[in-house]
């Protein structure tokens, strides 16, 4: 092999670096892009937050209380998933859990 295969060579890998270099760019611009959206979405939730905090305080909710709350299902249920249970209520809470409660006749409002 020559010369000429060697600069055939060195062609095919300066294209090919330059077409990464260009993907590099793209890949930064974007990563630029992705920062600046998860920021503005930060900022809009932090605004969410403000408002219906306030909006709750209004309305004489214990928003502590409400986060609370939240945060232990949200763990009791990671813990359910985790160890393979079930830990979803029944629609009426649990009020006819219990011994026989799927024998009972269901009440129905007149």
């Amino acid at each position: 092999m020559g010369l000429g295969g060697t600069a055939s060579k060195l062609q095919k890998v300066a294209a090919m670096a330059e077409d990464v270099y260009e993907k590099l760019n793209d890949l930064r611009q974007q990563l630029v892009e992705v920062r600046e959206t998860v920021e503005r979405v930060d900022r809009t939730a932090e605004d969410n937050r403000v408002l219906l905090e306030a909006v709750a305080r209004e309305q004489g909710i214990d928003v502590d209380a409400v986060l609370a709350e939240a945060s232990i299902e949200e763990a009791e249920a990671a813990d359910g998933a985790s160890a393979g249970t079930d830990t979803s209520t029944s629609a009426d809470g649990g009020a006819n859990d219990g011994p026989g409660a799927d024998d009972a006749e269901p009440t129905r409002d007149a």
